[in-house]
């Protein structure tokens, strides 16, 4: 696809979806980091029901280092794979109190050295926390769309991401993500998406194709 067109989708999404944003909740790098590995394969909304719990009491990489490992599973349970979540949110806050000074890196390169954080966590950290965007997140919404829409004919996420960064400039990292998951649950759903009613209908390859 080309570049000005690409761009053109996007800012029709941003106008149609102008309050799209990162929907889990925290107040702390280090509570969007949690938030975001509880997030994997499981909702945003199970993941804002989940977290206040523990944030009360636990909110510091030391809190859940020191955490016994059996309290945090009960904890986090609702969210699913708790065991594997509770054994990498364990790990990485042991790394960030011993070799970060008990504070989330700021980087890509440090953050992707974190038990549990692959590039996609990465980069909602780094967006939603520090407001440094690096790269795009590629979740399930915006892997699909990427594929419809005519953004990249790739599978894996990492090759999504990299045809998305050829299309767009750095202004536009901070949206892309956010307006695809919006645009996903509103109308381009899994299962028969609602192409009558798109707004970027007239430029989609999958609405052209049908």
């Amino acid at each position: 696809m080309e570049k000005n067109k690409a761009i053109k989708i996007i800012e029709i999404l941003k106008k149609s979806y102008p309050d799209a944003k990162c929907s889990l909740d925290f107040s702390t790098p280090f509570e969007m980091l949690v938030a975001v590995i509880l997030s994997a394969q499981c909702t945003d909304e199970r993941v804002n029901k989940t977290t206040p719990n523990i944030f009360n009491k636990y909110s510091t990489p030391s809190d859940f280092d020191n955490m016994d490992l059996e309290t945090l599973e009960e904890l986090i349970h609702p969210c699913g794979f708790y065991k594997n979540k509770a054994k990498n949110i364990k790990l990485t806050a042991h790394k960030i109190v011993n070799e970060f000074n008990g504070k989330v890196p700021e980087s890509m390169e440090e953050l992707l050295t974190l038990p549990g954080v692959g590039r996609k966590t990465a980069n909602v950290v780094m967006l939603e926390a520090f407001n440094k965007p690096q790269g795009i997140a590629v979740d399930t919404h915006a892997k699909r769309l990427s594929n419809r829409i005519g953004f990249s004919s790739e599978t894996t996420p990492e090759k999504i991401e990299q045809d998305l960064l050829k299309l767009f400039p750095y202004e536009y990292l901070k949206d892309i993500n956010h307006v695809l998951i919006y645009h996903g649950r509103a109308i381009c759903t899994a299962r028969s998406p609602k192409c009558d009613q798109c707004p970027i209908k007239e430029l989609c390859e999958y609405c052209i194709k049908k």
